[in-house]
């Protein structure tokens, strides 16, 4: 089974590339200088990365995270790399008002808004679901409902500027994958829900792009911590990662499938085989090393 999860993910990937999606338009940097951008989870892993690509780009950044002392150092780092401008507001998205404080900070702060770079994540367990439904709605407060506020407090100034939301995503938003059910859940309500606020931006003929970030599995220190026991396979590097999110959202495209090969062929088996998925996804995990 690991053999032909080897040899059908890379064909896979590519068939689907070549069958859905045209060859996107050439990204600059260009597209970045001078832009107002804020990244959530921006202390450490995608979005501190995110955060360093940007500032070479000569972006204006403000940076939210739950850790004072990192977001200071990585604020330090982004004006010596060339940022524009960098400052950081921290806090928990656990808190219900903590949304709308980031985004009146960036109002007060530039008076407008041109991309919204939603990447934050709330703790979980890596195992079996142990029934704690406590656990799973408190994870939809920082994973999705602080999403949905901070996108809606920013639509006024992204209306304005015809600007972009990015919505870091993940596989197991896509297709259900074991020990992680209350992750999963709240990665699936993301798709639900931007996928139809996008029909309804179109429907109004509001010019700001949703895009849809499908991620695989990625050597953040958190998710190596967290997986790399139990699921066979090597991480994708977070430098090209963050890299290839911000070239999606400055493009405007619909979704990022990032690796591309991995996702994309993941995406095209749920499609046409998704109990043979099911099975090669149960095959690439190490269940052994799961304990309850």
């Amino acid at each position: 089974m690991g053999l032909l999860l080897k040899i059908f993910i890379p064909l896979l990937g590519v068939a689907l590339a070549f069958y859905f999606y045209s060859a996107p338009e050439n990204f600059s940097e260009e597209m970045l200088r001078g832009k107002r951008v804020i990244v959530t989870g921006a202390s450490s892993g995608i979005g501190e990365q995110m955060a360093y690509h940007l500032a070479r780009m000569e972006a204006h950044l403000l940076l939210t995270a739950r850790t004072e002392a990192k977001l200071q150092k990585v604020v330090k780092r982004c004006l010596e790399l060339g940022a524009a401008s960098a400052r950081y507001v921290s806090g928990s998205m656990e808190d219900t008002a903590f949304p709308e404080v980031v985004v009146k900070e960036a109002e007060n702060t530039w008076g407008g808004l041109d991309m919204l770079i939603l990447n934050h994540i709330g703790y979980s367990y890596f195992n079996y679901f142990n029934g704690d439904v406590g656990h799973v709605r408190k994870l939809l407060e920082t994973n999705f409902l602080s999403y949905v506020a901070m996108a809606m407090s920013a639509l006024p100034m992204l209306k304005e500027s015809e600007g972009s939301i990015v919505v870091v995503s993940s596989m197991a938003g896509k297709t259900g994958t074991p020990f992680c059910a209350p992750y999963s859940a709240t990665k699936f309500a993301l798709d639900g829900f931007f996928s139809s606020l996008r029909h309804e931006l179109i429907i109004d003929k509001v010019n700001v792009s949703i895009t849809l970030c499908i991620l695989g599995y990625i050597d953040t220190e958190n998710a190596v911590r967290a997986v790399s026991h139990a699921i066979r396979g090597t991480p994708a590097p977070k430098e090209e990662c963050a890299l290839e999110i911000i070239k999606s959202g400055a493009l405007r495209q619909r979704e990022l499938h990032y690796p591309s090969p991995v996702v994309g062929s993941v995406l095209l088996l749920q499609a046409i085989a998704p109990d043979f998925l099911d099975s090669l996804t149960r095959s690439n995990y190490k269940v052994e090393n799961i304990r309850r």
